[in-house]
């Protein structure tokens, strides 16, 4: 199978290693110092004490590297309006893409079935022009429960977990998705065709809608977070308002605050990916992960003020990283 990566970071170095080990024709789509390191020396993998280097093909123009059968998104949110169009030249007539985002992706109306079907997530998408740039019918959902960080330029630390969730949008089974998880479950990870793709996201966003922004703002780990009070509750009324959320459009998360708090406290001490981008001044996912919530409740006419409020301090903050 002919894959490319698009985003060759954390997560997407560690689906490009494990494809790659597999024997699959893998290529990177990478920028900066990144790049550089990648060509220089490969794509580095650390997992516990073992390390792999995969001297794979790596570009920041995608159109050196021709047409794929799938394609993965592995980009952080902010940056996929940019790069989107770009893809064109990797899109073969069967191609596949497979959004490993996270936070609501830009897609989620597609084929949705309820009233707003079709239209985009405005905050996400404002003119409609990433559903332009990629046809939809190409999407495959994708939800990924694991972990890794760049510890330097072309080198990727695994730190936890290796579940991939994938899911058609209109919620039917698929070849496609199928022969996918077949690939993935053979290339070492642990995936799953989904059943509803839409719980799976809701499921993962309400527990980064609540810990991600509570996280950056008090430059907190996750057991500073369970270890106080205050900031615990903040966490369960911020999680309350997204279930609500998540019900208002027909997805009802089968477990209870707490339930999900206790999947949260599996992270122990954990520096979780808001907190770390804002202690480097990179960009935060703001929109993704908070605004498209917020943006969903008005549409319902859900009241979420501890939601709203969070959302405000955190978009002011991101605004300051960038100065």
């Amino acid at each position: 199978m002919k894959v490319c990566v698009v985003g060759a970071g954390a997560i997407g170095g560690l689906v490009a290693s494990g494809l790659a080990r597999a024997g699959h024709e893998v290529c990177l789509v990478a920028r900066g110092a990144h790049l550089d390191a990648l060509r220089a020396n490969g794509l580095t993998l650390l997992s516990g004490d073992k390390r792999e280097v995969f001297r794979l093909r790596a570009s920041d123009d995608p159109s050196a590297l021709g047409a794929q059968d799938v394609v993965f998104i592995c980009l952080k949110t902010h940056s996929i309006a940019a790069m989107l169009p770009r893809t064109k030249p990797l899109l073969g007539r069967d191609t596949t893409v497979i959004p490993a985002i996270n936070g609501l992706p830009w897609w989620y109306f597609y084929k949705e079935g309820g009233a707003f079907d079709g239209q985009p997530v405005a905050c996400l998408d404002p003119a409609g022009t990433l559903f332009r740039a990629l046809e939809p019918g190409r999407v495959l959902g994708c939800v990924v429960h694991a972990a890794a960080q760049v510890s330097e330029p072309g080198v990727v630390r695994h730190t936890a977990g290796r579940e991939f969730l994938i899911g058609e949008p209109d919620r039917s089974k698929s070849a496609r998705a199928e022969r996918l998880v077949a690939v993935m479950n053979a290339a070492g990870f642990e995936a799953r065709q989904a059943s509803d793709i839409r719980l799976e996201i809701w499921i993962k966003l309400v527990g980064n809608l609540s810990y991600n922004p509570v996280a950056a703002l008090a430059l907190a780990h996750m057991n500073d977070i369970h270890g106080s009070e205050s900031l615990l509750a903040l966490v369960r009324a911020i999680m309350e308002e997204g279930m609500r959320v998540a019900e208002a459009y027909g997805v009802r998360i089968p477990m209870t605050v707490d339930e999900r708090i206790a999947i949260a406290r599996k992270l122990a001490g954990a520096k979780i990916s808001m907190h770390q981008d804002v202690e480097k001044r990179r960009p935060l996912e703001v929109d993704a992960i908070v605004g498209s919530v917020v943006e969903l409740a008005r549409k319902a006419g859900i009241a979420t003020p501890m939601t709203d409020a969070i959302h405000a301090l955190i978009a002011e903050r991101a605004k300051h990283l960038d100065r």
